[in-house]
């Protein structure tokens, strides 16, 4: 397991703090605002928040257009629009719990299709985050069999999203994140828009003060910055490391949802944190030196 430097830990609890009580925030604001159109304009907030930090050229050689297709398509595209669109179907602590089964498709594929190899305690870490994942699900199972739309949707985002990850960290692209970050959240912001036009139009109206908070927060925090913290992370450390790392974001939804909407908590709740914790100390404690 890689060391984090103190820089990396630094962006990471940011990361998780903003990602992780977003999930309630998000759930508020498309219950103010369509989802679609609600993306689309946080979306072209954090596009222009990336320009303003740009200092660098951003043009993109025309050889490495398809991989930055590729990388737009499974880590901003797919994950943005399904997870959006299912969170009117689902609560914000559930949408949490299954957008992060993300890590365990991750740590999987890796090992499966690209042959990671995975020392004893990340699989460790695996095991425990996918225990928690079970056990935030415990109450959920009934729910999710009469409507599954929504739950389908989000599982099938955290696959495309750990197949995306595992692309990041690997794709050769030598392109500063900023440029990168810019040019997948353009792209993603013109099918969100394109999507709002086509099936939003009609539902269009001024965003009332909290739709228009929760955009602001999506737009400058979740978008601007965390989002090019992720691939900041997803881009210098292994696959396993960047994904594992953030599973308390999920506790964090979970709570938060807990708090601020009202969502009941359980006892499996409590354990799964603990289950969470382990799993990120399985690539946060620092290894063992030989000798």
């Amino acid at each position: 397991m890689p060391a984090f430097t103190p820089r990396q830990l630094t962006l990471l609890v940011l990361l998780t703090l903003i990602w992780g009580v977003n999930w309630p925030v998000m759930k508020l604001g498309v219950m103010h605002f369509p989802p679609l159109s609600f993306r689309a304009l946080s979306m072209w907030i954090g596009v222009a928040v990336v320009l303003r930090l740009q200092n660098q050229p951003l043009g993109i050689a025309r050889a490495h257009w398809g991989t930055l297709a590729r990388l737009t398509l499974f880590n901003m595209v797919i994950w943005h629009c399904l997870v959006i669109v299912a969170m009117p179907m689902v609560s914000s602590g559930r949408a949490a719990i299954l957008g992060y089964t993300m890590p365990i498709f991750s740590a999987v594929l890796g090992s499966l299709v690209w042959r990671d190899r995975l020392v004893g305690r990340a699989w460790c870490g695996v095991g425990a985050a996918f225990l928690g994942v079970l056990l935030l699900l415990w109450h959920e199972f009934g729910a999710l069999g009469s409507r599954p739309t929504g739950a389908l949707m989000i599982l099938f985002a955290a696959f495309c999203w750990a197949i995306g990850t595992q692309m990041m960290r690997r794709a050769a692209m030598p392109v500063p994140v900023l440029t990168m970050a810019f040019w997948m959240m353009l792209v993603t912001a013109l099918v969100l828009s394109l999507g709002a036009f086509t099936l939003e139009r009609a539902q269009w109206q001024r965003p009332d003060d909290v739709a228009l908070g929760t955009i602001l927060f999506n737009g400058l925090l979740v978008v601007g910055f965390a989002q090019v913290v992720w691939f900041v992370l997803a881009r210098s450390l292994p696959p396993v490391a960047s994904t594992l790392s953030v599973m308390f974001i999920p506790v964090l939804g979970v709570f938060s949802g807990a708090w601020w909407l009202g969502e009941v908590l359980h006892w499996q709740d409590w354990t799964a944190v603990g289950l969470m914790v382990l799993a990120i100390a399985s690539v946060l404690w620092p290894a063992r030196k030989a000798g």
